[in-house]
């Protein structure tokens, strides 16, 4: 196995020269705990890992710390691994989990769809050469510069998450033609690793109630609009959720929704989104959502609900982010120091909220590990720590790193590939880190690291 790493992009400083290494017999890490790595991961010698063939000590040395580092097989295995489950689906990658040009790429050449939320997301995509017509665009307030990009670009579907949309979209499709939509619905369901994430339920921002009528009624002004077309309806019930039956009482309350629409108004809706929120496990031992569980459940009621509405079954929809990208990340941290304050250690790293507000948000849990450094130290409950000035720029509290950990030693994050980078702020001024891409022993940069001169030419001046 080779590891190397392509040259570096033109105009940026020369990073050390990577070495070439072969992997070397070492004590292989638990096999639980590696579970929630890529499929690449080998473990080589001096408690380094390799990821694409790559190690991860000499993606840290060549790219600097922190950086992301993302496997291109783990994405598209996990592309095709949605499709084998849901055939004659439409697929569509939620971007907001983490999108740049190279990734819109993959998920294109693996034929899924994608789904957008803004017009910088959907710009980028079909700027890459993403066909429009497989995009849909979401948001509970696009703005009219979105609304005009997704009309000028062509995207195949808008979900029309407000009855003030409905005349706002209508008056800008231009004449002679009509634009796709669907009818983002909240059917009541409460679902989602966290409250800040639950978003199928009545208090929250997104969708129409079926509840109190609010979603009939959408649905029966899209009807009056000749410039629009209503192909079906949309839900999303949250993120990170790990069980089957929140789906299943979805597609029932939905169905009985397209059943109405039928008796009302005569019209049979074509198609059915019933969104992502996908959950992975974070750390060993973690439940995981069964996505081939959730294919055969689904569609089973889908198509049972239907029969029984005397209704053809719809065309399914569904909207992953998190589950293809997540698992393919690793983020790498170098630890600048360590400080043992009464009963706690803190482990200080060189990023922190800045590119990794998760934890702060929603109280999420990482499992870092220490890699290029055998150390026979015990282990000891440390609290990793960002580098920002903020007591809440915690990455991972209460985790068990070796009790000499110290200033310069390596850590790497798994499940780092969604809504780290997606959600990263310019806080301090701390440049947000590359993305750079490993397959087949090679490395390549995908998004360069933001420098110090980038974030001062955006500053006008006094």
């Amino acid at each position: 196995m080779s590891h190397t790493t392509l040259p570096r992009t033109a105009g940026t400083p020369a990073p050390p020269a990577p070495r070439t290494t072969a992997p070397r017999p070492s004590a292989s890490p638990d096999a639980d705990e590696l579970a929630i790595w890529p499929a690449s991961t080998v473990p080589l010698a001096d408690e380094d890992l390799s990821l694409g063939g790559v190690a991860l000590t000499e993606l840290a040395d060549h790219f600097g710390t922190p950086a992301y580092i993302l496997d291109e097989d783990e994405v598209r295995s996990r592309c095709r691994a949605y499709l084998r489950a849901f055939p004659d689906t439409d697929v569509y990658y939620a971007a907001k989990a983490f999108l740049c040009r190279a990734m819109a790429h993959w998920v294109a050449e693996e034929g899924l769809g994608l789904d957008v939320c803004s017009a910088g997301e959907l710009e980028l995509a079909v700027t890459t050469g993403f066909p429009p017509e497989r995009i849909v665009l979401h948001g509970n307030a696009k703005s009219p510069t979105d609304l005009r990009a997704a009309l000028r670009l062509g995207v195949g579907r808008i979900v029309i998450d407000s009855t003030s949309e409905i005349a706002r979209l209508a008056a800008a499709v231009p004449v002679g033609s009509r634009q796709k939509v669907l009818i983002r619905v909240v059917p009541g369901i409460a679902a989602g690793g966290h409250a800040k994430i639950r978003t199928g339920t009545e208090d929250q921002k997104f969708g129409l109630s079926l509840a109190d009528g609010s979603a009939q009624h959408a649905i029966t002004r899209v009807l009056g609009q000749p410039r629009l077309e209503l192909v079906g309806v949309h839900c999303h019930l949250g993120s990170q959720i790990t069980a089957v039956k929140p789906y299943l009482s979805a597609v029932r309350r939905l169905v009985g929704l397209l059943a109405r629409v039928h008796e009302q108004h005569g019209v049979i809706l074509p198609e059915l989104d019933l969104g992502g929120g996908h959950g992975v496990a974070y750390r060993p031992g973690e439940p995981t959502l069964d996505v081939a569980s959730l294919a055969t459940k689904v569609r089973a009621e889908l198509a049972g609900g239907c029969a029984a509405a005397g209704l053809p079954v719809p065309r399914l929809a569904i909207e992953p982010g998190r589950a293809i990208v997540g698992p393919a990340g690793v983020v790498l941290y170098r630890v600048l120091a360590v400080k043992r304050t009464g009963s706690t250690t803190f482990v200080a790293v060189d990023g922190g909220m800045s590119d990794n507000p998760r934890p702060a948000l929603y109280g999420v849990r990482y499992a870092p590990r220490l890699v290029g450094r055998h150390s026979a130290a015990a282990t000891e409950p440390v609290t990793v720590v960002g580098r920002h000035c903020e007591a809440g720029d915690v990455l991972a509290s209460d985790v068990q790193l070796p009790s000499d950990v110290r200033p310069g030693d390596l850590l790497a994050v798994p499940v780092a590939g969604a809504y780290h980078l997606s959600m990263a702020s310019g806080y301090n001024l701390v440049g947000r880190p590359p993305v750079v891409a490993v397959t087949s022993g090679h490395a390549r940069l995908l998004v360069r690291r933001e420098s110090l001169a980038d974030i001062q030419e955006r500053d006008i001046g006094l």
